[in-house]
C-alpha cells in the first residue's frame, strides 16, 4: 500500500478534510500526518517525507524544494488542496516528472459565487446606501436609484474557470458580457454566448468590469492609469482575482475623483498599508481576500483525494498541471 503524507497541520482538518474523504484516503493509502496544528515546515517535511509516495498539500505548506526533494526519493505525487501550485514546487519536481494536481476547478466555483454576489451588492448600491440609513438618511442619497442587472454590459477579463464561472451564473441576469481573453478566439467566445473584445474596448463599454485574470508578466499593471481613464462614469469594479493586476496608485487616483465604485478583494500590497487610502475612500470597500471558500472548503479535499485514488490506480489526472499551464496561472 503506498504511503501518503497529509501536511495541512491538525487545525487544518475540518474545514479541509471531512470524515468520509479521510476514510477514502485510508483505503487505499497508509497515511501519515503532520501532528503540528500548522501547515509542515521545511523542517517538518524533511521528517515526514522520506518514506511518502504522495503528499496532500494546501495554503502554508513549505516548498517542495531541492532538499526536501532529496529526502524524499520515493515522492513522486503531489495533490494540492488550493488553486496555484506555484510558490509550493521547485524545478526539480518536474525533474523528477512528478505528478502534480491542483483543486482550482472546485475552488473556482466559490470565488465565481462571491464574484456575482459583489456585483448584484454594487449594482445595488447595498453598502454606501446602507451606511446612509445608518447615519439617519433614508433615499436622499448620491447613491440613489440602486440599479439592476437587466440590460446591463459586463466586461470579464480573463476566461479562467472563475471567468467561465461566472458567465454562466449571468446568464438568466440579461446582460450582455463582453471578454477580453487574448488566449481565446472569437469562436470559442461564441460558444461561451459572450462578445469577445479588446482591453481598451471593454473598459470604454462596460457598466460592470471583474476581473479574472491571472498574475503574470503580461497582466500586472495592465490596468494603469491611462485605461483606468476609459472607465465609464458610474462603473463598477469587481476584482477578485490578484491586485496588481491595477496599478495601485492609479487605481487610488481614479477612486478619489469619485467616478465609480470598486469592491476590492485583493490588493497590491495584500493587506494594504494601515493608511493607504483604500481603507478610507467612500466608494471602495475592501475584504480580506476571502472570494474562496474559507470556512467549509472540504470540496477541495474531496477533488485532492479523488486525485491521489487516480494517480495510485494509473488513471489519468482530473486536473494535471505542467510547467506551460502554470506559466499562465497566477
Amino acid at each position: 500500500m503506498p504511503t501518503v503524507a497529509v501536511l495541512i497541520g491538525r487545525n487544518h482538518y475540518r474545514r479541509m478534510l471531512s470524515a468520509q474523504t479521510l476514510d477514502k484516503l485510508s483505503s487505499f493509502a497508509r497515511v501519515v500526518e503532520h501532528t503540528g496544528g500548522e501547515p509542515a515546515t521545511h523542517a517538518d517535511l524533511l521528517a515526514l517525507l522520506p518514506d511518502a509516495d504522495a503528499c496532500l498539500t494546501s495554503w502554508g505548506v513549505a516548498q517542495l524544494d531541492a532538499e526536501v526533494l532529496a529526502a524524499a526519493p520515493r515522492l513522486r505525487m503531489m495533490a494540492h488542496m488550493g488553486s496555484s501550485v506555484k510558490r509550493f514546487i521547485s524545478q526539480g519536481v518536474w525533474d523528477r516528472g512528478m505528478r502534480v494536481t491542483s483543486a482550482a476547478p472546485a475552488l473556482a466555483e466559490d470565488v465565481a459565487i462571491t464574484a456575482l454576489g459583489l456585483i448584484i451588492t454594487g449594482m445595488k448600491h447595498i453598502w454606501p446606501l446602507g451606511l446612509h440609513v445608518r447615519d439617519g438618511g433614508w433615499r436622499e442619497s448620491a447613491y440613489f436609484p440602486s440599479r439592476e442587472l437587466r440590460n446591463k454590459t459586463v466586461g470579464i477579463v480573463g476566461a479562467s474557470r472563475v471567468g467561465r464561472h461566472l458567465i454562466r451564473f449571468l446568464q438568466p441576469f440579461h446582460v450582455h458580457i463582453l471578454l477580453f481573453d487574448p488566449y481565446i478566439t472569437a469562436e470559442q467566445a461564441a460558444a461561451l454566448e459572450v462578445e469577445k473584445v479588446e482591453i481598451d474596448d471593454l473598459l470604454r463599454r462596460a457598466d460592470i468590469l471583474t476581473l479574472h485574470a491571472p498574475s503574470t508578466n503580461e497582466t500586472r499593471h495592465m490596468l494603469d492609469a491611462t485605461r483606468l481613464a476609459l472607465l465609464r462614469d458610474d462603473a463598477l469594479i469587481i476584482n477578485t482575482a490578484r491586485g496588481d493586476l491595477f496599478d495601485e496608485a492609479a487605481l487610488i487616483a481614479e477612486l478619489a475623483k469619485g467616478r465609480f465604485f470598486a469592491y476590492l478583494d485583493v490588493t497590491d500590497p495584500e493587506p494594504p498599508a494601515s493608511d493607504s487610502p483604500l481603507r478610507c475612500l467612500p466608494n471602495v470597500v475592501v475584504v480580506p481576500h476571502i472570494a474562496g471558500c474559507i470556512e467549509d472548503c472540504t470540496h477541495l479535499g474531496d477533488m485532492a483525494v479523488e486525485e491521489l485514488r487516480r494517480f495510485f490506480a494509473r488513471e489519468s489526472a482530473l486536473y494535471p498541471l505542467t510547467p506551460e499551464i502554470l506559466a499562465h496561472m497566477s
